[in-house]
């Protein structure tokens, strides 16, 4: 089974390295020239220098799958394709589109005779050696008709990955999984800061973390990547406390209101990273000065 693999970057790329040692053959394309020279240098894949041309190097009927950023870039991506393709092509989508978007570009290829394959995929940089988890959504004959690929990326043939729903299925759960993982990541923060502030103690987060990883019953991936970062500098001295969010822990957020569903934990741990950014907080000079109105407290001085 061939298929042209689009927007490589570090997990594209690691994705195609497993598909290869699986026996399947692979196109690459990235829109950065010298991106697509080194991967397919370091994966072993076609090299295609447009998406013209990665269409054009498959066979009947060609799978495309895109591993683009959510948003714009998906989205003329998918137009392209739908000019470019022809019926009974599949285009899986492997990024974290929203499965809103997901729903309405199957429909635009449906009306092209195209299939379209939603594919939320975790396990980030370490899936060429863990393998990647993937949430599948689409027609059940087409899923079935890709399982090779899903089988040659998943942590095992038949762990890991399965056929969750119709289109958007696949990037609903994936997500919810995200958005899971907001509140995972806090609780785990959260529990440190407030061990590293018993001074008194002097602990050994580093230690903490390595016992917790075995027999705890909060041992997880996370913790496991969480002893890995305070294993050289507990401090974290050369990291600064700014943490970004790339959507999902949003519209996981937007969703639980939608559907009347109370997510406090998710929806906190999204604020967390929110309050991350910021560098003085108004609010929190608001709440000064309103302490210090009624009841006389004494406040900060800005240059204190």
């Amino acid at each position: 089974m061939q298929l042209a693999m689009i927007g490589l970057g570090k997990m594209g790329g690691n994705m195609s390295l497993r598909l290869i040692a699986a026996g399947h053959q692979v196109v690459g394309y990235n829109r950065t020239k010298q991106v697509t020279q080194q991967l397919a240098e370091e994966a072993g894949l076609a090299p295609a220098y447009s998406l013209k041309k990665a269409v054009e190097a498959l066979e009947a009927p060609r799978i495309v799958w895109l591993m683009v950023p959510a948003g714009e870039p998906v989205e003329s991506s998918v137009q392209e394709l739908g000019d470019l393709l022809a019926p009974a092509d599949i285009v899986i989508d492997g990024g974290n589109s929203n499965f809103n978007d997901t729903m309405r570009r199957a429909e635009f290829l449906k009306g092209k005779d195209i299939h379209m394959v939603d594919a939320g995929v975790s396990g980030g940089i370490w899936g060429l050696a863990e393998g990647y988890s993937t949430m599948v959504g689409g027609d059940k004959e087409i899923v079935k008709y890709l399982r090779p690929i899903f089988k040659a990326l998943a942590p095992a043939p038949d762990q890991g990955w399965g056929h969750v729903g119709p289109n958007g299925a696949g990037h609903f759960v994936k997500m919810v999984h995200n958005g899971i993982e907001y509140g995972l990541m806090e609780a785990y923060a959260e529990g440190f800061e407030v061990m590293k502030a018993r001074e008194d103690f002097h602990l050994d987060l580093h230690q903490v973390a390595e016992i917790w990883r075995y027999g705890s019953v909060v041992r997880s991936w996370l913790l496991d990547l969480t002893a890995r970062a305070l294993e050289d500098d507990q401090d974290l001295s050369d990291i600064a406390g700014w943490v970004a969010d790339s959507g999902e822990g949003r519209w996981t957020v937007f969703e639980a209101i939608n559907q009347d569903v109370p997510a406090p934990v998710i929806t906190l741990a999204l604020l967390q990273r929110l309050a991350s950014r910021q560098e003085e907080s108004y609010a929190a000079k608001l709440l000064a000065a309103m302490r210090q109105q009624f009841g006389g407290h004494a406040v900060k001085a800005a240059d204190e």
